[in-house]
């Protein structure tokens, strides 16, 4: 019987692997092309640092020697992953630290909006909430650019989160001490609400915001002056005590020039004095779409314990960059992994889930391959045969 040899490639095996690779794999054809600066042709396309990156945060990966190690050593790796003639250290590196910026953010936004319109929307009652904060990343002393404190080295990301949809959608990075207040025009489109703590409160910022049309719910200092211009009613027994619309600040100091929603609630002996300029919801509202607010702690939480974020690869603001996209676009295709096969959020349960499915479809081949078996399609046949 004819037959046709296929020395690796049986994607049969690798289900779990290639679906949850597949938004980028449709992606991939609509980004700017990655082209070579000189004459050498590039020994690693864009397309093979995505996997690379993508490989490292899913896996058990603790520095980027370890990752080459593994591209060089595992069949699957070789195979599925790294470049088809394999990478070079330095290659590795320096490509990692000076090239594919530029398609790594366009591919993040395309993947957030293939990804918004997918997964459900949640809180529509609150409109567009995007949860914005910063957060430090541990860097080493030789990365001179993080510039945080004496002895310390730090870089920060600024983050913009889709609550309604669950996934990350904006992020910018600068050196541990970045202020984060200038993130959230740039974090913002016109109509869609910023929750922020009280690290974002400026009455300057509050009044650009509404000039801009973007919408704030921030938490702020309990000391702030405020002058009131008139009082809302507020329901007896609930945890809200406070309701009015007010100039906040100092007169002729830092007092805000546009009129403020504040809202004053108590939870757990704690007393939350909220600004905002949506008048469109209840003061219950209010303090609820606040405490949403915690989904983002949450996800930092998660995203540096479980998807690598603390073992870097490259030293430079570059490089660093690409990984922290790279580590958010891995948490994108986990959303739209875990929608699509079980109807659920992301969760550890289901990163473990999907990491042993990989790792043990990947045994499976490595297995295969070491015992001299080859696999054949007979012409005509859908179906994939093994022979040894």
């Amino acid at each position: 019987m004819p037959y046709h040899f296929m020395p690796g490639r049986m994607k049969k095996n690798h289900k779990t692997y290639s679906k949850l690779m597949l938004p980028i794999n449709e992606t991939l054809p609509n980004l700017i092309p990655l082209k070579s600066n000189c004459n050498r042709p590039l020994q690693m396309s864009f397309e093979d640092q995505v996997n690379i990156l993508v490989y490292f945060h899913l896996e058990e990966h603790h520095s980027g020697r370890h990752l080459l190690q593994v591209l060089k050593e595992s069949h699957f790796a070789r195979q599925y992953v790294a470049p088809e003639k394999g990478i070079q250290k330095s290659s590795f590196f320096e490509d990692i630290s000076s090239r594919g910026l530029e398609q790594m953010m366009e591919l993040f936004e395309k993947l957030y909006l293939k990804a918004a319109k997918q997964l459900p929307r949640g809180h529509e009652e609150l409109g567009e909430l995007t949860l914005i904060d910063g957060s430090l990343i541990d860097a080493v002393l030789s990365m001179y650019w993080a510039d945080y404190r004496d002895g310390a080295k730090k870089a920060k990301v600024h983050v913009g989160f889709d609550l309604n949809h669950g996934i990350p959608k904006k992020v910018f990075l600068t050196d541990g001490k970045g202020d984060e207040r200038p993130f959230v025009s740039k974090i913002l489109s016109p109509g869609e609400t910023g929750v922020m703590d009280r690290y974002y409160q400026r009455h300057k910022c509050f009044d650009e915001w509404q000039a801009e049309g973007k919408h704030f719910i921030c938490r702020i200092k309990a000391s702030t002056k405020k002058h009131e211009i008139r009082i809302n009613n507020v329901q007896s027994g609930g945890i809200v005590f406070y309701d009015a619309v007010v100039l906040l600040g100092t007169p002729g100091v830092n007092q805000t020039e546009k009129e403020v929603r504040l809202v004053g609630y108590q939870v757990e002996n704690t007393d939350y004095w909220i600004a905002t300029d949506r008048h469109d919801l209840s003061a219950e509202q209010i303090a609820f779409a606040y405490k949403l607010r915690w989904n983002l702690e949450i996800f930092f939480g998660w995203w540096k314990r479980h998807l690598k974020v603390y073992h870097l690869i490259s030293r430079s603001k570059y490089g660093l960059m690409m990984q922290m996209l790279a580590g958010l676009i891995t948490y994108i295709l986990l959303a739209i992994y875990c929608h699509d096969e079980y109807l659920e959020p992301v969760s550890v349960k289901r990163l473990r889930e999907i990491c042993i499915n990989i790792r043990n479809e990947m045994s499976l081949e490595d297995i295969v391959n070491d015992s001299g078996v080859w696999f054949y399609q007979p012409p005509g046949s859908k179906g994939i045969y093994a022979t040894s």
